[in-house]
């Protein structure tokens, strides 16, 4: 599975993005989707999650704002940003697991990721 994140930019605090992650392969539907994220000095951390059946899991950071839904016959992953924080600036980067659900948090499970796509927020 090749995947590929867009949609990333530059937004003022309080206002709304949407990104997207498109993948290859017909498997795309077998697989649980992530999104995790990257500020500058910072280690990468989990921001959400897709199952293969839509069942969706949040960082507590996020709840409330971000929402993700899948489109199996697009092959595509989105994650809605609303009420954004200039502490969601950070590089996004989608990723695929075939593991469990159980791990879906867990970076390592992830075997295929996107490149990332810039998210800045201003304050």
């Amino acid at each position: 599975v090749q995947l590929q994140a867009s949609g990333g930019g530059l937004v003022q605090a309080g206002g709304s993005l949407r990104l997207s992650c498109a993948a290859s392969g017909r498997t795309f539907s077998s697989y649980h989707i992530g999104w995790f994220r990257q500020a500058p000095g910072k280690e990468r951390e989990f921001v959400s999650a897709i199952s293969r059946l839509a069942t969706t899991d949040y960082t507590d950071s996020v709840k409330g704002r971000f929402t993700t839904s899948r489109d199996n016959a697009k092959n595509t992953v989105d994650l809605q940003m609303n009420s954004l924080k200039p502490e969601d600036t950070a590089v996004y980067y989608c990723a695929a697991t075939g593991d469990s659900w159980w791990d879906k948090r867990v970076q390592a499970r992830y075997k295929y990721w996107g490149q990332g796509t810039q998210v800045t927020v201003s304050s």
